[in-house]
């Protein structure tokens, strides 16, 4: 109502203007005596000229409410944009109804578009930092050397700004947070191997972990390389130190046995042996248990690799005399135990192929240590017959004795040491009566020992059971030849009244009556105990008998 009434006003004040101004046109026209046909022509002129200014004028009018149309219509189209893309369903201060004028409606608006403005621009803020971030922390991981973190090259979609979105970024970068701290783990501990391996090789770890690449050195001072490629250096780079940890320790291992070895075939002092300690300390260890700080140094190894040499060198001159040594305490056991010894041109053989450098000293000593192990299991496995054996070499001897004594025709004669012989001859008997049980346990044991063994029981290089066998031959024909020669007691009596009578030497012997004490305390048989004792008792009346006769002048 207010405008119409401005409209009218200004209405009037136009009709007014313009009704005085046409009057004092007219007067001027009259008063100048103009024609009515020019008058009619200013006047359609005038009115002419009128209608275009108000056509201007409802033109721009037009123009003006179209454009406060359009852009009511932006607004109303950018904030219902900006409510899609930040992912939200309605502003509380945005106005329901469309009510009043353009510009109310535009003032209306304004207020919830800007505040829509202002989310959108923290919300596209949030979006590039994270969007940043994970661009960033994706190019470390790819190994991108040179990286430009501005925020303005970070390109967000504005047409997806809702918080799922965001959302999904920040999940995005934590994973990825998460793979770079792994990563920065995997390349620490990857470093830290490196560290320990280098320590125990004595190799440089700076100069190794550099050659992987510069930014894994700590005086680089620049952000870590944790691409995979870098990663993929780093397991390389551990597994070939491993794979020469390895080959150090094998080589060391292979040293310290033949340190030892060599020690031992020529008995070197501890003191020379503690130098190499730290070498032989190895044999037992495995790679994971060896991690002192230059433990495999290629130094020691060479040390080690230098002493071996010279050891070596040593070995060969003093060969011979391990060699005889061996062969002695070999050929004393085979003696002993009355084996089989080595043929001397075997020996011979050897010593001629050490001097020529022809034979592996090793071998050859383990051979021999083999040797002699096997001699004293078999001398061990003999010991129990060749007690018997050294029984019935003793009962052997005795019985041969025994069997030349009894083919003396002097044995009871009267002289110096004769009741010995006696006592010697009864201890003789109770031996060469227990022969026959001796040999033949002696038998059983030999024959088990060869069945056992599969092989032939030598004795000096003589098989024991034909020695046995040939014995027993001998014995079983000696018996028999002494059933052949026996002789009667009644020649045997005179033949020993007669000799009674021989040197005064003899005689005086059994003048002592502790000697025809002792005799008649023998052992003997009844008999031969009665005919001592009566030889005695007529020597000692002889003896008196001439002691009493007159010398003859």
């Amino acid at each position: 109502m207010a405008s119409f009434q401005i409209g009218m006003r200004s209405s009037a004040l136009l009709e007014s203007s313009c009704g005085y101004l046409l009057q004092e046109l007219q007067m001027i026209w009259d008063e100048v005596g103009e024609d009515q046909f020019e008058r009619e022509k200013v006047l359609v002129d005038l009115e002419q000229q009128c209608l275009e200014v108000y056509r201007r004028k409802v033109d721009n009018a037009n123009i003006s409410r179209a454009r406060l149309h359009q852009e009511l219509a932006e607004s109303e189209a950018e904030f219902t944009h900006l409510l899609l893309s930040l992912g939200e369903r309605s502003l509380p201060g945005r106005p329901e109804r469309k009510s009043g004028t353009l510009k109310e409606q535009l003032d209306a608006i304004t207020p919830a578009l800007q505040e829509m403005r202002s989310r959108k621009e923290e919300r596209v803020n949030q979006f590039r930092s994270v969007q940043g971030q994970i661009q960033k922390i994706s190019a470390e991981i790819a190994g991108q050397s040179v990286y430009d973190d501005s925020i303005t090259n970070v390109k967000v979609n504005e047409n997806d700004l809702s918080l799922k979105k965001l959302e999904e970024y920040q999940i995005e970068l934590q994973r990825l947070h998460n793979e770079k701290n792994d990563r920065l783990q995997l390349v620490d501990t990857y470093i830290d191997t490196i560290h320990d391996l280098s320590s125990t090789l004595g190799m440089e770890s700076s100069m190794i972990i550099t050659k992987v690449h510069p930014t894994l050195n700590e005086l680089c001072g620049i952000s870590k390389n944790i691409s995979d490629s870098i990663l993929d250096k780093l397991n390389s780079t551990v597994e070939s130190l491993k794979e020469e940890k390895q080959k150090r320790l094998e080589k060391l291992h292979q040293l310290g046995k033949a340190l030892k070895n060599l020690w031992n075939l020529m008995d070197t002092p501890y003191k020379d042996c503690h130098s190499f300690s730290n070498v032989t300390d190895l044999l037992s260890l495995s790679p994971a248990e060896v991690s002192d700080p230059g433990s495999l140094a290629l130094n020691i190894i060479q040390q080690a690799e230098a002493e071996v040499k010279r050891l070596d060198q040593l070995k060969a001159s003093k060969m011979k005399e391990l060699f005889f040594k061996k062969q002695s305490e070999l050929d004393q056991i085979c003696k002993k135990s009355h084996m089989e010894i080595p043929s001397q041109p075997e020996m011979e053989n050897i010593v001629n192929l050490i001097n020529l450098g022809e034979i592996d000293h090793a071998d050859l000593l383990m051979s021999l240590d083999e040797q002699i192990s096997r001699a004293k299991e078999e001398a061990s496995s003999r010991k129990a017959i060749m007690e018997k054996v050294e029984r019935w070499i003793l009962a052997r001897d005795e019985e041969r004795w025994l069997e030349e004594y009894s083919m003396d025709e002097k044995r009871y004669s009267v002289r110096r040491g004769a009741h010995k012989n006696l006592q010697r001859a009864e201890r003789a008997r109770v031996i060469v009566n227990k022969i026959p049980v001796l040999v033949a346990s002696l038998v059983t044991k030999t024959e088990s020992w060869e069945e056992e063994r599969n092989k032939v029981f030598l004795y000096d290089g003589v098989p024991l059971l034909a020695m046995l066998e040939e014995y027993n031959l001998s014995r079983q024909e000696m018996e028999e030849e002494k059933q052949r020669h026996r002789v009667s007691p009644s020649n045997t009596l005179q033949a020993k009244l007669l000799y009674i009578f021989y040197p005064k030497c003899l005689l005086s012997i059994f003048c002592n009556v502790d000697l025809l004490v002792s005799i008649k305390k023998i052992n003997l048989p009844r008999s031969k105990m009665n005919f001592i004792f009566l030889t005695c008792c007529v020597i000692r009346w002889l003896l008196q008998h001439r002691k009493r006769r007159p010398r003859a002048m």
